[in-house]
This record gives structure tokens, C-alpha cells and sequence, in this order.
């Protein structure tokens, strides 16, 4: 009897957790966009260019095996990053790993059994595993929470080089809110012992690869402040006109030479033979694509990663192409109970959950203005412009309670849309030469400026009651923190003073949360709408920000710089390849991971309504 009624009670759990809806969350990827990275093979100097698989997602980092019959290489066409292995004729693929964790940048020992690899299992840090391809066991080789990259498995197997940042910090770039990469090449034995670091400490060098007699790597090094510029998909150079240079290091002596320097960023080199391989990226003129340090050029285009066979005469490599941005994507969660999509800047649901509002981009990118308020209809893919001012951004819409208006922010923004080119320097830069809030109806008619003055009033949020409403403002003369205004007697109120920004009013209404800087962190902190009861509730490294709440208003939605890098930011093409989406309660406690990736995952917004399963 006991049996039958563990059994009828666990079908009633089974029951009700198939009933019950599954959360749903939207967030933006600045980049790649989705199908935006595809693998391609040719000759060394570009002859014979083509697609390695018919058909393809995400995939990226491919590596030769050391008899060059096999690749591996990391996709996204399953769920999570994950590695697979080919032909080279682009024939049998194989799903190598299954965890839903981040698994990607793997290179073969030279017998061609193994693979070392990164991983963020156990820990969500960026480590090096190693694996038997027979068994696919794998195994942790290193530890720590810097994050480690890149690894290279040396032609004698008894060394992997990589690069790290253990032992860095994340600071700020020069007047700018993103972090700086900072690493250093790192070697160490298959087993896990002999670790020892072969570059200075303090800046940065990435992607080793080996010499033919397992003595020297080949590396890219720049400043710490450049890995900013860097990771731009089309970087701006420095101003003495060399932005990295390609150095060998001799493992044994300690002592390094350079090979290369020049115009350009310069990154992924190789040995080929008795030249080196790399990688360049411009910002302007058709120039990118692979170079050789003898002079010979290979395959053109916007190439991230590439690896080259044995003998030098083939290369295999991944390239960005163009797609869209997507309105709505569904994306992998590492967990089942939410669902998640990809979308635009900034989104906020209607709300009855059935649309959603979002930050449409400049329509040309070498104009910084223009920026437009778009809705869509939850779990479509197109979405359509209800204002849009041409000379001006607009930025960080927000549905109203009862979702007949649109709160918002018009203004410059330089600083959020002119790439790296604004900076902050001292506190009057923030104001960026004053912005609004203003309000229009769903249907974008109607619109008006709700504030005045010189500062810069952003990132507004209704109270549930449609009537007040919470705002950051930047002073020109530092009067920086939160404020509270009133739509219909126009009194404006102080709540908060100091550098906080993206506050939120809760759905139930008894609470504000807000990011606040202070020690160089950003934190999530809730404050109640008097001013009183103001409340840290995360304390992670680096930034947490983005936040959103529940509809209920009991949970937290936030990206988080807290797991690092996972890969060195020169091939990922965004400002903090670092964002991942976290959830936790409204107190701070419980805090899970949903994304874990390479790229930059942030602003995400929790629909309201009742998600339907698919």
C-alpha cells in the first residue's frame, strides 16, 4: 500500500510539473548574431575556399588533427557550446561533449587521442580539461577563477601552453564601464604539474602555439587598455599605429623575441612551416583576413579563428557573415524551468505578456544617432518602429502598468552609442550634454518630454499606480543619483545621490532596485520608494547590472560580469564578452545561472502574463 502511494503521489508531482509554466526571459546578444559564425576551409593562400559543413548554425574554433584528416570544433547547434568532431571533407560529424556547460577552444595532443579544452564545468570559470577521445572521459587540469584560454599541446607532449588571467583583477578601461583583459602565458604539464608563468605579468598575451621542436610558442601581445579597442569588430588603431605585435617566448630560457608588428591587429598566430600564420583585423578597406610573416597572404574576410594542418598547406577556420539581429530567438537555458530568447537592446513586456517594446539600433553605423522604439509581438520575429528621432537616440523604453504608454529616455548617449569614442572622464562628462525623459502612447503618438534641464534624465521606470515614475539623472555639476517624478502635478523628488543607474519599480510596488557603483563594483541594491530600507543584494566580481524583475516582483533577472572571461576577447566582437544571466530572489539569496557562453549576454527582461509551453 505504501509502494502504491509513493508511486500515485510521485505521478501527482510528475503531474503539476509538466502543467506548470515554465518562466520566460529575454536578454540581447550584441554579437554573434544567430548563424552569424561559419566554418570554411582552403588552401594555405585562400585557393579553393569553402564551407566545411552544408549546414550550419553557430560554429566556431575549429582545430586540425595532427594527421589533418579530423577537426574539431566548437557549435552552439545542439543547445550549449559544445565540441564535435569532422572530416575534413566536411563528412561524419560528432558530437564530442554533452554537458550543459560551456565547452570550446580544443586543440589535440599529438598522437592525435586526446583533446585539451575549456571548459566552466564544476565552477563556471573558464578552465583547461583534457579528454580520452576513446572513452571521452575528461578531467580537470587546471583551477582557479582568472580564467584560462587558448590552450596548445606542444609537438613532444609533455607541455600545454595557454593564456590566463589568474592573478588579475577586472579594472575599468580609461573612462569607459568595461573591463580590460589582462593575461599571461601560462605552461604546464599533461598531468597537471610544472605549471609556470612565461610572459611578464601585467598585460596581456594570448593564444600560444608551439615551435616544431616544442622550445618556443608564438603569441600576440598587447596593453591591457587596448584589449578594449581590440575586441571591436572593427578596431580602431592605436595611436602609434601598432596595435599588437607577434612575440616568440623560449619556454626554457625565459628570454622572447619579436616577430611581427605593424598596423593592424595582428592575433591567432601560427608556426607554419618556417613562417608564421595570423590573423588581422582593420577597421577600414578590405585588408582583413589571414597574412604570413614572409609576405604571402591566405583567405580574406572578417576570419576569427584558424588552424593549420600538419604540412602547412591547408587552413580551417571560422569567419564572421552577415545575418540579422533577431527580434526573437529561442536560446538554451541551463535551466529547464525558464525558457529563454534572444532579442533587441533593452526589452520591456506589456502588461499582459503578449508584446514587448525594445531599443532599436542607429540605421547606420557610421552615424551615431537615430536609435528607434520598436514593438513586436511576444515569439515573432518582426518587429516595427513607433518612433524614432533622427537626431537624437532614444534608449530604455518601459511599458506603463496599464500598457496604453511608453516611458522612455531621449538624448546623445554617446557614451552607449558612439563605440569607445566617449569617455568618461570626470563626473560633468556624464551628463553627455543632457537628456530627457519622455512619454508617448503604444502607438507612438503623443509624445512629450516629461523632464527639463541640463542633466541627463535616463532610464525610466512607472510605479504601478502610472503615476510616478523613477529616473537616474547625471548632473553636470555631479548631482548624480535617483530621482522620483509625478506626471501629474510635475514635482520631482530625490531619492537616492550618488552614481546609481537602471533603477526599476517593483511589480507589487513596495520596492525600487537599482545599480549602484561603489569600489569599483556595480551592485544591485533596493531601496523603498520613500528612501528608507536601501539594501545591497548581490556582491559579485565586477559588475552586476541590467536587472529586471519578476512579475510577480519576487525574483531578480540581472547579467553579471561574476564568472569572468571565458575566452580572450579579441575573437568575440563585443564591448563585455563577460555578461551572463543570472536569476535570484529579490533578497539576493538563490542565485542560479542561466546563460554561459563566450559572448556578451545582457539586458534581459522577464515576461509578464502566463508563458504558454511550446
Amino acid at each position: 500500500m505504501r509502494i502504491f502511494a509513493g508511486l500515485f503521489f510521485s505521478a501527482i508531482l510528475g503531474l503539476a510539473a509538466a502543467e506548470s509554466p515554465r518562466q520566460q526571459i529575454v536578454y540581447a546578444r550584441v554579437s554573434p548574431n544567430p548563424g552569424g559564425l561559419n566554418l570554411f576551409i582552403a588552401a594555405a593562400d585562400g585557393a579553393g575556399e569553402r564551407p566545411l559543413l552544408p549546414e550550419s548554425d553557430l560554429d566556431y574554433n575549429p582545430s586540425f588533427a595532427p594527421d589533418a584528416n579530423g577537426i574539431v570544433f566548437t557549435s552552439e547547434r545542439a543547445g550549449s557550446a559544445d565540441l564535435f568532431r569532422v572530416n575534413a571533407d566536411g563528412t561524419h560529424v560528432e558530437r564530442l561533449t554533452e554537458d550543459p556547460a560551456y565547452d570550446d577552444q580544443a586543440a589535440f595532443s599529438p598522437d592525435g587521442r586526446q583533446l585539451v579544452f575549456v571548459s566552466t564545468r564544476e565552477g563556471g570559470y573558464a578552465r583547461l580539461w583534457t579528454m580520452d577521445l576513446g572513452s571521452r572521459r575528461a578531467k580537470a587540469l587546471t583551477s582557479g577563477t582568472g580564467g584560462d584560454f587558448r590552450p596548445s599541446w606542444s609537438p613532444d607532449g609533455s607541455w600545454i601552453a595557454f593564456a590566463s588571467g589568474r592573478g588579475s583583477d577586472l579594472p575599468f578601461a580609461y573612462g569607459r564601464w568595461e573591463r580590460l583583459q589582462l593575461a599571461d602565458l601560462y605552461v604546464v604539464k599533461p598531468d597537471g604539474s610544472g605549471s609556470k608563468r612565461v610572459s611578464e605579468h601585467g598585460q596581456f598575451c594570448g593564444s600560444p602555439k608551439w615551435s616544431r621542436d616544442s622550445r618556443r610558442v608564438v603569441a600576440y601581445c598587447m596593453t591591457a587598455e587596448q584589449t578594449l579597442s581590440n575586441r571591436r569588430a572593427l578596431p580602431e588603431s592605436g595611436p602609434d599605429g601598432t596595435d599588437t605585435r607577434l612575440v616568440a617566448f623560449d619556454v626554457d630560457a625565459g628570454t622572447s623575441d619579436v616577430l611581427k608588428s605593424g598596423s593592424g591587429v595582428l592575433f591567432n598566430p601560427s608556426f607554419v612551416g618556417d613562417t608564421v600564420g595570423y590573423i588581422r583585423k582593420f577597421a577600414q578597406g578590405p585588408g582583413a583576413g589571414l597574412y604570413y610573416s614572409d609576405g604571402r597572404t591566405g583567405p580574406k574576410g572578417d576570419i576569427r579563428a584558424a588552424s593549420w594542418s600538419a604540412d602547412g598547406s591547408r587552413v580551417v577556420f571560422h569567419k564572421r557573415v552577415t545575418t540579422p539581429a533577431p527580434t526573437w530567438r529561442p536560446a538554451f537555458s541551463r535551466l529547464p524551468g525558464y525558457q529563454l530568447a534572444m532579442t533587441g537592446i533593452l526589452p520591456s513586456f506589456s502588461p499582459t505578456g503578449d508584446r514587448f517594446v525594445m531599443t532599436g539600433r542607429p540605421p547606420n553605423p557610421a552615424r551615431p544617432f537615430g536609435s528607434s522604439i520598436v514593438v513586436a509581438d511576444t515569439g515573432t520575429d518582426h518587429g516595427h518602429i513607433v518612433y524614432q528621432d533622427d537626431a537624437r537616440n532614444v534608449l530604455a523604453p518601459q511599458w506603463s502598468p496599464r500598457g496604453d504608454t511608453i516611458i522612455f529616455s531621449v538624448g546623445v548617449f554617446g557614451a552607449f552609442f558612439d563605440g569607445f569614442n566617449s569617455r568618461i572622464l570626470k563626473p560633468a562628462d556624464r551628463s553627455e550634454g543632457g537628456a530627457q525623459v519622455a512619454i508617448m502612447n503604444a502607438d507612438g503618438s503623443g509624445f512629450r518630454e516629461i523632464t527639463r534641464g541640463p542633466d541627463n534624465s535616463a532610464f525610466p521606470s512607472l510605479a504601478p499606480d502610472g503615476v510616478r515614475f523613477v529616473y537616474r539623472s547625471f548632473g553636470a555639476s555631479g548631482d548624480d543619483g535617483l530621482k522620483i517624478g509625478n506626471l501629474k502635478t510635475g514635482d520631482v523628488t530625490t531619492l537616492t545621490r550618488g552614481y546609481d543607474n537602471f533603477p526599476l519599480w517593483s511589480p507589487r510596488g513596495d520596492l525600487i532596485m537599482f545599480s549602484r557603483l561603489t569600489g569599483g563594483n556595480y551592485e544591485i541594491w533596493t531601496i523603498k520608494p520613500d528612501g528608507t530600507g536601501a539594501r545591497k543584494v548581490t556582491s559579485g566580481r565586477g559588475t552586476d547590472a541590467h536587472q529586471g524583475w519578476s512579475p510577480d516582483g519576487e525574483r531578480i533577472v540581472f547579467a553579471s560580469s561574476r564568472m569572468g572571461f571565458k575566452d580572450e576577447a579579441i575573437y568575440t566582437d563585443a564591448p563585455q564578452p563577460y555578461g551572463e544571466i543570472f536569476v535570484m530572489r529579490a533578497d539576493g539569496t538563490d542565485v542560479e545561472q542561466l546563460t554561459d557562453d563566450q559572448w556578451e549576454e545582457g539586458t534581459p527582461a522577464w515576461r509578464s502574463g502566463r508563458p504558454r509551453l511550446p
